[in-house]
């Protein structure tokens, strides 16, 4: 197939060079154009804006930051709806607002340019390895058309139902992984008080029902005091926003998920926004006088 890929960061350039590897023909754009190096030295074909790679390809991938960015990218001067052809698939595999996903379906429908948002999990390893979880909403039938393109990024892929749902499935993902990441930075906090070596302490809990990714992963970051971002610290603060104006427009209460927010905005104003989101671990120990 044809694709376009727009967002040549931490996540798009290993993503793009994928699907060049899996045999697909790779328009991309980034912003900065040495973002596009390697996946033109590995097949790519580098594109001057977005509307330029989306008007050569059948499928178009968006990867950015943002939900302003992912407007931009698609409606905005030289965006994929001035080159999308109709008939053609729109990705958005960014993290974004479920609301604001609904919107961009409907104005691109009018078009008649189809779109799934399909937001993953898996950090930039998943990325490098293909082996992203990817969680899709949209119409079943365009779901089928271009599943070739989801197995050439990801493993675990999943429609979870109409436009908007792959976002809701992602503001879910986060709020486990935020609250479960306080969850394990206060219990190795407490076993850090007591004396007791909080290493066995993860290796104890480890084999028993509190074992989690979050805990075999973050609770080593957190033992090592390391947080070399796998997903940075204001990326997460993104993502539980979303998951925050999302509970205020259903008025829903979401406790763990607001505490995170505030750990995360903690980060932020201490100017460790580039850290990995397990840095929530500072924030516990200052607030118990623990710092290291």
């Amino acid at each position: 197939m044809n694709v376009a890929f727009i967002g040549m960061g931490i996540m798009g350039k290993p993503m793009a060079i994928n699907l060049r590897k899996a045999g697909h023909t790779v328009f991309v754009h980034g912003r900065r154009a040495e973002t596009m190096a390697q996946p033109v030295e590995a097949g790519c074909t580098r594109c001057a804006s977005a509307a330029e790679a989306a008007a050569q390809a059948e499928i178009i991938i968006v990867m950015v930051s943002d939900t302003p960015d992912v407007e931009q990218v698609l409606f905005g001067d030289n965006g994929v709806a001035a080159g999308a052809r109709p008939g053609s698939v729109v990705i958005d595999m960014s993290t974004i607002s479920p609301t604001a996903t609904r919107m961009f379906a409907e104005k691109l429908q009018a078009r008649g340019i189809e779109m799934l948002d399909a937001p993953v999990s898996g950090g930039d390893v998943g990325a490098i390895n293909a082996t992203l979880s990817i969680m899709v909403g949209g119409k079943p039938e365009v779901f089928d058309r271009v599943r070739p393109v989801f197995e050439a990024m990801g493993k675990n892929i999943v429609r979870v139902g109409d436009h908007g749902a792959g976002q809701v499935a992602k503001a879910c993902h986060q709020i486990v992984v935020a609250v479960t990441s306080e969850g394990v930075a206060e219990a190795l906090t407490v076993a850090r008080k007591h004396g007791v070596a909080p290493a066995k302490v993860r290796d104890a809990l480890m084999g028993g029902f509190a074992g989690s990714r979050i805990l075999e992963v973050h609770g080593k970051r957190m033992l090592d005091n390391d947080y070399t971002p796998g997903f940075k610290t204001k990326l997460h603060q993104k993502d539980i926003n979303i998951v925050m104006q999302t509970a205020k427009e259903l008025g829903l209460a979401l406790p763990g998920a607001a505490l995170m927010m505030q750990h995360l905005n903690a980060l932020m104003g201490t100017g460790d926004g580039e850290l990995d989101s397990a840095a929530v671990m500072k924030i516990v120990e200052r607030e118990s006088g623990m710092e290291r």
